[in-house]
């Protein structure tokens, strides 16, 4: 009988030792131990030294080793649990030490952003910046938007990080009526990767959130976190509800 055109595609060599070099990571070395060079490591397993580094390169955009100049390749420290609030807590920058604002903007919306606040095109939105830090390193950025009209008296001084404090707290001041939050795959781009002191292209876990207040959508936050070093925790429970994620997202963040 002929095939059925669905057969598997044969596993790439470097995949093959991907494996096995994780099996041997997690069995002889603790963390923060340096493992072999390459030379050895090519001998130790019979294979080229350019296989061998496509499985360290694949082992390292995971987050299991991390390259050390002038040390060499270290196994990498489990991956930082980083708490994503549940909507009965706070609005974003309540009492949130780990978040710095890096800057605050306004201007008139795209078009895929006054869609997803619901409101016309022509009016104004602060975007405020932050980074997220634990231990001193950088995991996470994050783009919110808030429409004008949801934070009205705001003072009349120039777009900085003063008036970034200033919409985080006009927005602490209404009251949150409840949030809604999407989780998908995505890649740091150019502005996210300098903030967070790695190559544009690196994988980030993306969480958009919409948060709101008086029957409307008062802030919408674009989180970026990195997929390297993180693990995302929801609430106590731990619960995530799953749901499809439409191109909507993928779009606000760009426009952002």
């Amino acid at each position: 009988m002929g095939t059925t055109g669905h057969e598997p595609a044969p596993e790439p060599k470097y995949w093959h030792l991907r494996t096995v070099l994780l099996r041997a990571i997690d069995s002889e070395f603790a963390t923060g131990e340096v493992i072999p060079n390459e030379r050895e490591l090519a001998a130790r397993f019979g294979v080229a030294r350019a296989t061998l580094r496509q499985a360290l390169d694949q082992l390292e955009l995971e987050g299991r080793l991390v390259r050390r100049r002038g040390i060499g390749t270290l196994v990498a420290a489990p991956r930082t649990a980083v708490p994503v609030r549940p909507a009965e807590e706070s609005w974003p920058g309540t009492e949130d030490a780990a978040w710095r604002i890096v800057g605050c903007t306004t201007a008139a919306p795209a078009p895929k952003l006054a869609e997803a606040l619901g409101i016309p095109a022509d009016e104004p939105v602060h975007t405020v910046r932050r980074v997220r830090s634990t231990g001193g390193q950088a995991v996470g950025t994050e783009v919110l938007h808030v429409p004008d009209s949801a934070v009205p008296h705001l003072p009349g001084f120039a777009a900085d990080t003063g008036r970034g404090r200033s919409v985080l707290r006009q927005l602490q001041r209404l009251e949150l009526a409840g949030e809604s939050r999407a989780v998908e795959l995505g890649v740091a781009e150019a502005e996210e990767a300098r903030l967070l002191q790695r190559p544009p292209g690196t994988p980030v876990l993306v969480v958009t959130t919409q948060y709101a207040a008086g029957g409307r959508i008062a802030a919408l936050a674009v989180s970026t976190y990195r997929a390297d070093t993180c693990r995302l925790t929801f609430g106590e429970t731990g619960l995530v509800e799953v749901a499809p994620v439409g191109a909507a997202l993928s779009e606000v963040r760009t426009a952002s």
